[in-house]
């Protein structure tokens, strides 16, 4: 596949890209992004914190869901013309952290681990919800 050596160039492209970065620079989606971040790190780190690591299948599941989540959310802030799409993979993390304890191997749904992920996870998936939305909330000015 080959590109236009001028593509970059391209009024749709740089409005558009003026347009994410107008969404990301507001305090809404900041506040967002920081949350999501906060919100991941908890989920990586939760085993250890509520004390459910010797649960070790469903530990290395949340280590691994955490930091995938904070590695889709971090990147939305900086470059979002080319990452938003990545929000619904975060969507996916969160719905997959919600469901852990009863899909994990073994017996890892006590209710130390189901209250943990169902909490975290929720909030999660609002916040990623949230964030996969906030590309189409820019309302238009009025005259243009």
């Amino acid at each position: 596949m080959t590109t236009h050596p001028n593509i970059e160039m391209h009024p749709d492209l740089a409005e558009m890209r003026t347009r994410f970065e107008r969404v990301t620079a507001t305090p809404r989606a900041q506040a967002v992004e920081a949350l999501a971040l906060v919100t991941g790190l908890y989920i990586a780190a939760s085993p250890w914190i509520t004390g459910f690591s010797g649960l070790s299948a469903l530990a290395i599941t949340n280590l691994i869901a955490g930091l995938a989540y904070c590695l889709c959310m971090g990147g939305l802030g900086s470059a979002y013309e080319r990452t938003h799409a990545m929000a619904w993979t975060a969507v996916a993390i969160a719905a997959f952290t919600i469901v852990a304890p009863w899909v994990i191997v073994g017996e890892a749904d006590t209710t130390r681990t189901v209250v943990s992920n169902c909490v975290a996870g929720g909030i999660a998936l609002v916040l990623a919800c949230a964030m996969s939305g906030m590309a189409g909330r820019e309302r238009p000015r009025a005259g243009v």
